[in-house]
């Protein structure tokens, strides 16, 4: 199992939008869209779990790809950073 970042999204995307781009490349498991947690609007950016093979083909083919007039970055998902604690 892979996550995929997907940034650079319309503000329109639905998580159905996102789902159906990519499970024309292998299963998805599960798809989270980003929302900015004071205004509860959509960031623009998510994550997408699908099978490593999947993935793999779903990085390669979306990666730059256009949706709604903006260019997406598709890319295997890095582990969150440590954040600071005060």
């Amino acid at each position: 199992m892979k996550s995929i970042y997907v940034g650079n999204l319309p503000f329109s995307a639905s998580e159905d939008d996102v789902r159906d781009m990519f499970s024309s490349h292998g299963e998805v498991t599960s798809v989270k869209l980003i929302e900015d947690r004071e205004t509860g609007r959509f960031r623009g950016f998510g994550f997408v779990e699908m099978d490593d093979n999947g993935a793999v083909s779903a990085i390669e083919a979306l990666d730059g790809k256009d949706m709604g007039g903006r260019t997406l970055k598709v890319n295997e998902a890095k582990p969150r950073a440590p954040r600071p604690k005060y």
